[in-house]
C-alpha cells in the first residue's frame, strides 16, 4: 500500500515542482524574500541548497519576472503566501504551487511524525527558553495585511517597509531545515509520504485562500438591502435602531413594564426578566424557550433580528461588499485541527437570512457542493471498520447504521455516532453507546483510544500527520494532585482533554481530506482553463462545502471536477478502501436555494 500511495502522491497534488532540463527531470524551487530594493529570488534544490546567485528584482518589475519564471512550473518558497500572492494576483499573475514556510512550520514542529527530529526539538526549546529575548524573524507574527482592493505597488511597498520580513538567507535556512525534518520523518505506514502530502495541500490551500479573496463571493448589494428592509425596515440613521427592532423594543418595554429597557444590555434585560418572575440564569435561546411568559416570543424575535442587524446589516454591507463581491480574508489552518477560519466579515458564518444576496452573475451558476456526513465517514476509514463501511455504502450513513443496529431508527443512530465522535456520553447518547459499541467495536474503540491518549497527556494525530498540541503546563500541574478534591478536579480536566483528542483525530483527518479535495479541484479547474475551456472559479469554502461560480456552459464539467476531486482525495488519504465519500451538488442562482 505504501508504494501505491507514494506513486499516487506526486502526480495528483504534484508534491515536487519540476521541469525538464537537457533531457533530465530536476526539482525547481524558487525562494522569494523581501529586499531593500524590492525582492530577492534564488533557485534552490529540494534540500534548500542554493543552485544560483540571488537575483534582485525591483518591485515594479517583480510581477513580470515572476510571470516569466512561472512558465517553468516552479514551487515558490516564501515565508507567508499572504505577503506576496495578493499583489501578484492584482498584477494578473497566477501561480501553480508554493511552499508556505509558516504554515508548514506549524505542522512540522508539532507532528508526531517529526517529533524525534532536531527541527521539532529546537522549536520546542525556543518556546521554553525564557532568556531568549528575540526569536528568529521567521517565527514572528506577520504584519497586518493590506486591504484586498489595494494596488499592487501599495502591497509591495507595505511588504518591503516591514523589517519583520525574513531575508533570503533566513528563508533558505528555514526551507533547508524543514526539508531535512521531512526527510527524517518516519516511513512507518507511509508516514513520510502522508506528511509530504499534507504540507503540499496546506500550501495549496494558502494559494486558494488568496485567490478566493481576490475573486470574491458574487454578492448583489441591492438584494442584500431588500432582505434587510424586509426583516428590519428602512435603513435607519447612524446610531439608531431599525423600525422593526424599535417596535419590538417598545413592545418588550410594555410587557415587562420597564419604560427604559435596553434589550441590547444583558444586565438590563436580566433585571427586567427577574422583576417579572422569569427566573432565568442566562438570556440564551434554549433557556428562554422554557418560559411561557408573553415577553419571550418578542424577545426571541428581537434577538434574532438584532444579530442580523449587528453582524450583517448595512454597516457590514458598506464595509465588506464592493463591486458586487464579498472578499473576506481566510486563515488557512486557523483552527488547531486544521480547519480554516476567517479574519473579519464572518465569511464562515453567512446566515441563512442573507444567503439570497449571494447571487450568480448573468450567464453563470453557483455550484454548491458538500461532502455528505464527512466526519463519520472519515471515522469509518480511520478505524477500518468493515461493518460500518458496509452501512456507509448507501448515501445516508445514519440510515445504514440504523438498519444494522438501531431497529431502523435513524435519529438514534445519528445521536449515538455523533456522541461517540464528540464525546457526548451522557443523556440519550450515553444510553445508546453500548448498542453502538456492540455493533461497531472497531469504530468506537478507535475514538475511545484517542480519548484515553488525551486523558493521559499524549497527543493524537490526523491521517496525514497534523498532531494535537501537547498539554499545557497548567494541565500538567493539575494532574500532580494530592488531595481528594484536587484529584476530582484533575480527573475532570483530563476527561475534558480526552473529549478534545477524541474529536481532534476525526476532525483533523476530515480537514486533511477537505484540503486535498480543494487542491485537487483547483488543479482540475486550472487545467480546463489552460486548455482553453470555459471553467468555474472557487469562490467559497466552509469545512466540507465548496462553492464554484461557473459559466452556464461549464456547469457539467465543473460538477465532474468536484466529484473526481473528492474521489482523488479519498485515495490520497486512505487508498482504495471500501468507504464512499459522496458529494451532494446543487446548481442554483442564489445560495439560499442550495439547501
Amino acid at each position: 500500500m505504501e508504494d501505491e500511495y507514494a506513486s499516487r502522491t506526486a502526480p495528483v497534488l504534484e508534491v515536487q515542482g519540476s521541469t525538464e532540463s537537457q533531457g533530465r527531470i530536476v526539482s525547481m524551487y524558487l525562494l522569494l524574500a523581501a529586499h531593500p530594493d524590492g525582492a530577492a529570488i534564488q533557485e534552490s534544490n529540494a534540500s534548500g541548497a542554493a543552485l544560483a546567485e540571488p537575483r534582485v528584482v525591483r518591485k515594479a518589475d517583480l510581477a513580470g519576472v515572476v510571470s516569466a519564471l512561472e512558465k517553468g512550473r516552479p514551487r515558490w518558497v516564501w515565508n507567508r503566501t499572504q505577503d506576496w500572492y495578493p499583489a501578484l494576483l492584482q498584477a494578473g499573475v497566477e501561480l501553480e504551487r508554493c511552499h508556505d514556510l509558516t504554515l508548514c512550520r506549524a505542522i512540522l514542529i508539532h507532528s508526531e511524525f517529526t517529533a524525534h527530529t532536531d527541527y521539532a526539538r529546537s522549536a520546542e526549546k525556543l518556546t521554553q527558553d525564557e532568556e531568549m529575548p528575540v526569536p528568529p524573524r521567521i517565527l514572528q507574527p506577520p504584519p497586518p495585511p493590506a486591504p484586498a482592493h489595494a494596488g499592487q505597488d501599495a502591497l509591495f511597498d507595505d511588504l518591503v517597509r516591514h523589517s519583520i520580513q525574513p531575508g533570503l538567507n533566513e528563508i533558505r535556512a528555514e526551507f533547508a531545515a524543514q526539508q531535512h525534518a521531512l526527510g527524517q520523518a518516519s516511513t512507518e505506514e507511509g508516514r513520510h509520504h502522508r506528511l509530504k502530502l499534507l504540507l503540499a495541500a496546506e500550501s495549496a490551500g494558502a494559494l486558494i485562500a488568496a485567490e478566493m479573496q481576490f475573486t470574491g463571493v458574487p454578492w448583489q448589494e441591492t438584494l442584500h438591502e431588500e432582505i434587510l428592509e424586509g426583516h428590519l425596515g428602512p435603513r435607519p440613521p447612524a446610531g439608531q435602531r431599525p423600525a422593526r427592532l424599535e417596535a419590538l423594543c417598545n413592545e418588550l418595554r410594555g410587557i415587562l413594564q420597564s419604560p427604559k429597557l435596553n434589550p441590547d444590555s444583558p444586565q438590563d434585560l436580566m433585571r427586567a426578566l427577574h422583576r417579572n418572575g422569569i427566573e432565568v440564569k442566562t438570556t440564551r435561546q434554549w433557556e428562554l424557550k422554557e418560559s411561557k411568559h408573553p415577553a419571550i416570543e418578542p424577545l426571541l424575535e428581537y434577538k434574532k433580528l438584532s444579530r442580523l442587524f449587528a453582524a450583517n446589516g448595512w454597516s457590514w454591507l458598506d464595509a465588506w461588499v464592493s463591486d458586487g463581491r464579498f472578499r473576506p480574508e481566510y486563515v488557512v489552518g486557523g483552527v488547531v485541527s486544521g480547519r480554516w477560519a476567517s479574519r473579519g466579515g464572518g465569511a464562515l458564518q453567512i446566515p441563512r437570512q442573507i444567503r439570497g444576496a449571494v447571487h450568480a452573475d448573468p450567464g453563470h451558476k453557483l455550484i454548491v457542493a458538500d461532502a455528505s456526513q464527512l466526519e463519520p465517514r472519515v471515522l469509518v476509514a480511520l478505524a477500518q471498520d468493515s461493518k460500518m463501511a458496509e452501512a456507509a455504502r448507501d448515501k445516508d450513513l445514519y440510515a445504514g447504521i440504523a438498519a444494522q443496529g438501531f431497529g431502523g431508527d435513524r435519529s438514534k443512530a445519528k445521536i449515538a455516532l455523533l456522541g461517540a465522535i464528540y464525546g457526548a456520553t451522557t443523556g440519550e447518547s450515553g444510553r445508546l453507546m453500548p448498542q453502538l459499541t456492540r455493533t461497531y467495536p472497531r469504530a468506537v474503540g478507535f475514538v475511545e483510544q484517542a480519548a484515553r491518549d488525551g486523558e493521559g497527556g499524549r497527543s493524537v494525530t490526523s491521517r496525514l500527520g497534523r498532531s494535537s498540541p501537547p498539554p499545557s503546563e497548567r494541565w500538567v500541574r493539575s494532574q500532580q494532585s494530592t488531595t481528594a478534591e484536587e484529584q476530582r478536579r484533575a480527573d475532570s480536566i483530563a476527561r475534558s482533554r480526552g473529549r478534545f483528542t477524541r474529536n481532534f483525530v476525526v476532525q483533523g483527518s476530515a480537514a486533511d481530506w477537505a484540503s486535498c479535495w480543494l487542491a485537487e479541484l483547483r488543479r482540475r479547474l486550472r487545467t480546463a482553463r489552460a486548455d482553453g475551456l470555459p471553467s468555474g472559479e472557487l469562490v467559497f469554502f466552509l469545512h466540507d462545502e465548496v462553492m464554484v461560480h461557473a459559466p452556464t456552459e461549464s456547469v457539467e464539467a465543473c460538477i465532474n471536477a468536484i466529484e473526481e476531486a473528492a474521489a482523488a482525495a479519498k485515495e490520497l488519504l486512505f487508498g482504495r478502501v471500501p468507504v464512499e465519500f459522496p458529494v451532494s451538488v446543487a446548481v442554483v442562482d442564489s445560495y439560499d436555494k442550495a439547501k
